[in-house]
């Protein structure tokens, strides 16, 4: 008898693109394990907008249809003591924290990929579009080398960037080479019952709840003064954990539109300009750094830097600062750098690092 196939542990949000990931292994002859991870509960009256019990069905009728064994793992205290709690703290610090980085980290490629590995998987698998090159044997490349996507209107390496970097060698994205309409269209091929659903809604806290609402449950409100970059204060806030750098809407001022540069945690006040050219700097300091390649293995120059998702890459040059800061310096101005939210690092496709931004 030939050797078995490689078993892979597929992580099934109930979306269409990681029903396809799951699709795609099994297709090919792979030994597919189908997971929903419980990160939150529907039951709560403040979560009402919450959709686990519908992801879990919709996870649950795709594997079914793939006929592959399907289990649901519950990391909903794990999910609140290092995502939610994580996020919470942040933004009583002064910060805006990015808890799909976090989740990334922390639950699908921490304790989802060690319980796989755990329980016998040679792999796992998710619908992220990313992907990963793995050189050849006789290469003398140390790792595989994690990619942006063929779709970059979907691409989520951003998202990947504070994941261990040993992960890698065990992970398949195998969405990562088709574009979203492809996956649409092989979800129809394979006649899978989600092949129609909507974009799911990402963490459900901040998904269809009212994040507002959801922080001001959480974090007590002190009201404060809103002033200009001269320092007239010309209205009040309701706390400064509701607003983020670069914030037009919601501001409550007339003779706008004003923007929101800044948060003054001494004085508990939001800082507001009617120039958007306030809101542009050319530098950035990192902390916390994450490497997929070590910084001397590629040119400090020429390098493309991402300060959040979606927003286009910019060309950049890193130099290393004091106590193990890195700084980014941009060739044009960027918007609303904003303090805790992450500073990604490419090289062409290839994700090479990022940090947080201090």
């Amino acid at each position: 008898m030939g050797k078995k196939k490689p078993k892979i542990f597929v992580a099934m949000s109930g979306g269409v693109d990681s029903s396809v990931a799951a699709a795609l292994l099994k297709r090919d002859g792979f030994r597919v394990v189908g997971v929903y991870m419980q990160c939150w509960t529907a039951d709560d009256p403040l979560y009402k907008g919450c959709t686990s019990l519908d992801d879990e069905r919709s996870a649950r009728l795709a594997a079914s249809r793939l006929e592959i064994p399907f289990y649901t793992w519950n990391f909903i205290k794990e999910y609140k003591e290092r995502v939610v709690e994580y996020m919470l703290d942040g933004y009583k610090n002064g910060i805006t924290p990015n808890p799909d980085i976090m989740c990334n980290k922390e639950i699908k490629f921490g304790l989802f990929f060690e319980k796989a590995v755990k329980l016998g998987a040679d792999l796992v698998a998710t619908g992220h579009y990313a992907r990963i090159l793995r050189e050849s044997p006789k290469s003398e490349a140390r790792n595989p080398k994690l990619l942006q996507a063929v779709d970059k209107n979907k691409d989520q390496s951003y998202f990947l960037s504070f994941i261990k970097p040993d992960v890698i060698s065990r992970t398949l994205f195998p969405v990562g080479n088709y574009t979203k309409l492809q996956v649409r269209e092989l979800a129809r091929t394979f006649n899978l019952p989600n092949a129609e659903r909507k974009e799911s809604q990402g963490i459900c806290f901040i998904g269809k709840v009212d994040f507002e609402e959801f922080l001001k449950q959480h974090i007590p409100a002190k009201p404060g003064e809103v002033v200009n970059t001269a320092g007239k204060v010309l209205g009040k806030h309701d706390g400064l954990v509701l607003y983020t750098i670069g914030q037009r809407k919601g501001i409550k001022l007339s003779g706008g539109p004003y923007f929101v540069v800044r948060k003054d945690f001494q004085k508990n006040q939001v800082v507001v300009s009617k120039n958007q050219e306030d809101l542009e700097e050319k530098e950035v300091v990192l902390h916390s750094m994450n490497w997929f390649e070590k910084p001397e293995h590629f040119p400090a120059g020429g390098l493309q830097a991402r300060i959040r998702y979606r927003q286009p890459t910019a060309e950049a040059t890193l130099a290393q600062a004091e106590n193990g800061l890195y700084k980014v310096i941009f060739e044009k101005p960027q918007r609303a750098i904003t303090s805790g939210q992450f500073g990604v690092l490419y090289q062409k496709d290839q994700l090479i690092g990022g940090g947080v931004i201090q």
